[in-house]
C-alpha cells in the first residue's frame, strides 16, 4: 500500500448511500453555529459524481427564488449526516452540466420508472 492510503484508510465511510446522476435527493448536512449544531436539509438534483476514494463528491443542484445554487458535498464527510432519495431519474449522460444553461420545464429530469 501507499502512504496515502494508509493514512486515509479509517476515513472512508462503510455505509455510503446509493443514488445515482439524474436522481432528485434531499441531504442532510450538518450545520454548527456558535456552540449549537443542526441539521440543513438541501434538496436538488445530482448532476455530477467524482470517484476518488476519500476524496470522493457528488454536486447537487436547485433553483432557488430563480437563481441556481449548486453545492459540492463530500461523500465522506462527518458532516453529511444522511442523503435520502426522493426520485429516481433517467439519463443517459454520466454529468448533467447542461441543465445549468436550461429553465423551467427543460430543465427536469424524466423519472425512471
Amino acid at each position: 500500500m501507499d502512504a496515502f492510503a494508509i493514512m486515509t484508510e479509517g476515513m472512508i465511510k462503510t455505509d455510503k448511500p446509493q443514488f445515482e446522476v439524474g436522481d432528485t435527493v434531499r441531504v442532510s448536512v450538518r450545520i454548527k453555529e456558535g456552540d449549537r449544531e443542526r441539521l440543513q436539509a438541501f434538496e436538488g438534483t445530482v448532476i455530477a459524481k467524482k470517484h476518488g476514494g476519500v476524496a470522493e463528491t457528488f454536486t447537487v443542484r436547485r433553483t432557488s427564488y430563480g437563481v441556481g445554487v449548486e453545492r459540492v458535498f463530500p461523500v465522506n464527510s462527518p458532516f453529511v449526516e444522511k442523503v435520502e432519495v426522493i426520485r429516481k431519474g433517467r439519463v443517459r449522460r454520466a454529468k448533467l452540466f447542461y441543465l445549468r444553461s436550461r429553465t423551467g420545464k427543460a430543465a427536469k429530469v424524466k423519472e425512471q420508472l
